[in-house]
């Protein structure tokens, strides 16, 4: 007998290929906390300050989050339209499964799952040094003689991961602690605007200084590179846009919340970032101390309100948020590995795939998720810019996974899909083209030195996670991958192919 492809519409394959224990208890609202709790951009563009205020000062930040925008925009609708069409927690690499050739599309499938997966990861780890280098460079604004050591970020690095890995434990709560994340967000974004700008009141920077004046301290000889480079920063500040995806088991009528979800994520983003920068460049009074400072925008708020008391206080509002963050980012993570190990694309997948029958959470999955994420805080410990090729990891792992589907959709076809409450027509194919080359275009400079010239301690290092990713990717996968990871459709038809009708009830 021929083997057959099997079409299941999703709510089919739901009910009968996969058996899922977690409620749908996420809400539009809380929905929205995870996703913008996650990308968070306005806290995400201050925190990294020091990648792009290096590269280019406050010019490449404010033009910087426009282009960012406009693309992030397109990678949203794109996701949007998959999502639309096929729901699913596995997101991108289920998408890969449903596209690709025949012949590719569990190789596909495992090497998007495994890209996107690590690049979670990366995210969690990246928000976790961020935060820990906040309230290490906080403690000694109010300690002249305090040194900052990189040891000492290292532990409050892993202190921090354990902590934030106790709020993933047990999913009910978690809706509420990400709508209070995304209320918390925007509250945070209102008070350090209002209390800067109230403080700077007659003492702003002027307009040159913010849109006009280009300052490039990354040692490239070509401002363009420079630019670039730094582009890292705003870049950041929208990466993990794809985590409302994974959580559409876990929500009703995940075809259209999550595309409203994804698309709402990006503008309001940008428009707290870019309100945010623009006001807070404006409040610089001294430009040296904030380049030269380990956490430019405590700089900034000292600057700006005068006194110690009042910076820290602005900051713990940012510390605070990058907590809700984490926590966003650990549910997302823990999502991915946990649906990506139902179809056993991790080692070790029947014991990651568990979901505890009382907390109704893949503990198992969080877990070794914030496991790996406390194994690459040690690549601080190795070089100090590591932070800058964590970032870069996550960036381009992600876009990577976004890329893999959407090509296979290009190839498939793209009026040959399910037609989703979120379909753009024409206007899809373009955003899928701009996805695309934005990817292309991450992919070579994001890969550049932040610095000129190289040394073994400034070398950008994400290259190593790319040879890496990949060795691991092919190797797995001829070992044990083409073997174990089978999606619940596919599974089925193995069985009805290769039993006899007596055995299949057996």
């Amino acid at each position: 007998m021929e083997k057959v492809d099997v079409v299941i519409s999703q709510k089919e394959v739901t009910q009968e290929g996969y058996v899922s224990d977690l409620k749908k208890n996420f809400s539009r609202l809380s929905l929205l906390g995870v996703s913008f709790g996650l990308a968070n951009s306005w806290f995400g563009v201050s925190a990294s300050l020091s990648i792009g205020i290096a590269s280019g000062g406050p010019l490449l930040i404010v033009y910087g989050l426009i282009i960012v925008f406009f693309f992030s925009l397109c990678v949203a609708a794109t996701l949007s339209e998959l999502i639309s069409a096929y729901p699913n927690s596995g997101g991108q690499y289920y998408w890969t499964f449903k596209l690709a050739p025949a012949k590719y599309k569990r190789f596909l499938s495992f090497a998007c799952g495994t890209v996107g997966w690590i690049g979670s990861i990366f995210t969690s780890a990246s928000i976790t040094l961020t935060v820990s280098t906040a309230i290490v460079a906080t403690y000694s604004l109010n300690n002249p003689n305090y040194e900052i050591e990189t040891w000492h970020i290292f532990l409050t690095f892993e202190l921090f991961n354990v902590f934030v890995t106790l709020f993933n434990l047990w999913s009910k709560p978690l809706p509420t602690f990400t709508t209070i994340a995304l209320c918390g967000s925007l509250t945070a974004f209102t008070v350090s605007l209002i209390t800067c700008l109230s403080c700077s009141s007659g003492s702003f920077e002027s307009a040159s200084f913010v849109f006009k004046d280009f300052t490039n301290g990354t040692g490239w000889s070509t401002a363009g590179i420079a630019f670039i480079v730094g582009l890292v920063n705003p870049t950041w500040c929208f990466a993990g846009i794809d985590a409302s995806t994974h959580l559409s088991e876990e929500v009703h009528q995940p075809e259209r919340k999550i595309p409203f979800t994804l698309m709402t994520t990006v503008c309001l983003g940008f428009s707290t970032a870019f309100v945010y920068c623009v006001s807070m460049f404006f409040c610089i009074t001294d430009r040296e101390s904030v380049v030269n400072s380990a956490l430019p925008i405590l700089e900034i708020f000292y600057q700006a309100t005068g006194s110690k008391a009042g910076a820290i206080v602005l900051e713990s509002l940012l510390i605070f948020n990058g907590l809700f963050c984490n926590i966003s980012s650990n549910t997302w993570q823990s999502r991915l590995c946990w649906s990506f190990s139902r179809d056993r694309g991790i080692p070790g997948s029947r014991w990651w795939s568990r979901v505890h029958p009382n907390l109704k959470s893949p503990i198992n999955a969080h877990i070794m998720s914030n496991c790996w994420v406390a194994v690459i805080g040690c690549i601080y410990m190795g070089s100090t810019t590591a932070y800058n090729a964590i970032i870069t990891a996550c960036i381009l792992l992600l876009y990577i996974s976004y890329s893999i589907p959407t090509v296979c959709l290009l190839i498939y076809g793209r009026n040959n899909i399910p037609r989703g409450p979120f379909f753009l027509g024409k206007l899809g194919l373009v955003c899928n083209v701009l996805t695309l080359i934005w990817t292309l275009f991450c992919f070579i400079f994001y890969a550049f030195p932040s610095t000129m010239p190289v040394e073994a301690s400034s070398m950008n290092y994400v290259a190593c996670v790319y040879v890496g990713v990949f060795i691991y990717i092919v190797t797995y996968w001829f070992l044990r991958g083409k073997r174990t990871f089978v999606f619940p459709e596919e599974r089925e038809t193995r069985i009805y192919i290769t039993q006899s009708p007596k055995e299949q009830f057996v």
